[in-house]
């Protein structure tokens, strides 16, 4: 009985396979043909990404032998090819598409944040009729959807928050910023700590040197502040607000002195030198383009190099915050490409300037005169 059942079923797997091999047969047979209806008209297999997906999952599965044998619309090479590649994309951050109407909401939705947070008085109708002069037309409800998804609260509850960054962009022309910076000079004595205080005006970054020497203390810091807003020629003229660290430096004469003459002292928290960056950033230029680079023999190097840096800071330095412009430019300029290029050094080339020399032949209305400081 065993044996019999054992011959049936192995005919019937001869004969199923047999079946199959005649589908198989066909199949390629079809494919064939269609493969020289395409090569006969010149046209080339058109394939979507889902269906070259699907061949290169079946392929995959196959040896290569067996790829060489029945592969007809592709070669193996393909296949394996675009089973790479949607490996690779699996593991890869895929970029969708925008269609036109999802491009205008990004923008109307990045408009509605740009008009919000630069303006905390304007609520949803005001930020509709902003859009609308730009032509974009929405409703007051998309308005508000798109603020509280982004967790913007609505006017009258934003209004009553500021950040420091805003309160530094709106009163720019009246903020005065100071730091301390502290550079080692060789002395008869040895090694002795110099220390520098500056005051910049920030509307017009514009930088002041208080004071250069190696005994700092309330006495002196009381003389530098009458000296900063004396009422002819103080640097803090017309300045009404100072802000500084929590350096022991800055005594309570220190700020009474200011205070006295309108200018308000604001320290920033302690932990947080960023709410002091442009002062920050100006210690982080000096050292690094010049006092990092010298070494000093008595106060007098030091304060010339202070003093070179400054100037090139002021009149050949071009400055990032004041969209790459210089703050106040001493060289003539020129229009165009025309002219003698000639480098202005100082420090001995530390500190370089570039800039052309008008040709004497040229016309006078050719020539770009040097703006005034604002």
């Amino acid at each position: 009985m065993n044996r019999q059942l054992t011959t049936f079923l192995g005919f019937m797997a001869g004969w199923i396979g047999r079946r199959q091999q005649l589908v198989i047969d066909y199949l390629l047979e079809e494919n064939r043909v269609l493969k020289e209806q395409f090569d006969a008209t010149g046209k080339k297999l058109r394939l979507t990404n889902a269906q070259r997906r699907n061949l290169a999952i079946k392929g995959r599965k196959l040896r290569w032998t067996q790829l060489m044998q029945y592969a007809n619309l592709v070669k193996p090479e393909t296949l394996y090819a675009w089973h790479r590649r949607f490996v690779q994309l699996k593991y890869t951050a895929k970029t969708k598409v925008k269609t036109a109407g999802q491009s205008r909401m990004a923008a109307i939705r990045e408009l509605c944040l740009k008009f919000a947070v630069e303006n905390t008085g304007w609520g949803y109708g005001r930020i509709q009729g902003a859009l609308s002069n730009i032509g974009y037309t929405i409703s007051r409800t998309t308005v508000g959807n798109i603020l509280r998804a982004a967790g913007i609260e609505p006017s009258p509850d934003r209004g009553k928050e500021s950040n420091w960054k805003r309160f530094i962009r709106t009163h720019l022309s009246v903020i005065s910023v100071a730091d301390f910076l502290t550079t080692e000079v060789w002395t008869l004595r040895g090694l002795v700590r110099y220390h520098t205080f500056f005051v910049m005006n920030l509307a017009r970054r514009e930088v002041h040197i208080a004071h250069i020497d190696c005994q700092v203390n309330g006495q002196v810091m009381a003389q530098v502040a009458r000296n900063l807003t004396d009422a002819e020629d103080g640097f803090l003229k017309g300045m009404e607000y100072f802000i500084c660290d929590h350096d022991a430096l800055y005594t309570h004469q220190f700020r009474n002195t200011l205070k006295s003459a309108g200018v308000d002292v604001i320290q920033t928290s302690v932990g947080y030198p960023e709410q002091n960056g442009y002062a920050e950033s100006f210690v982080s230029s000096i050292k690094r383009e010049c006092l990092d680079r010298l070494i000093f023999f008595g106060e007098k190097s030091l304060r010339k190099a202070v003093s070179e840096f400054v100037k090139h800071y002021h009149g050949e330095r071009n400055h990032q915050g004041l969209n790459n412009q210089i703050p106040f430019p001493q060289a003539p300029r020129t229009k165009g490409c025309d002219g003698l290029i000639v480098k202005s050094e100082r420090l001995g080339g530390l500190l370089n300037y570039y800039h052309r020399v008008p040709d004497p032949d040229e016309p006078p209305e050719n020539r770009e005169e040097v703006p005034e400081a604002a």
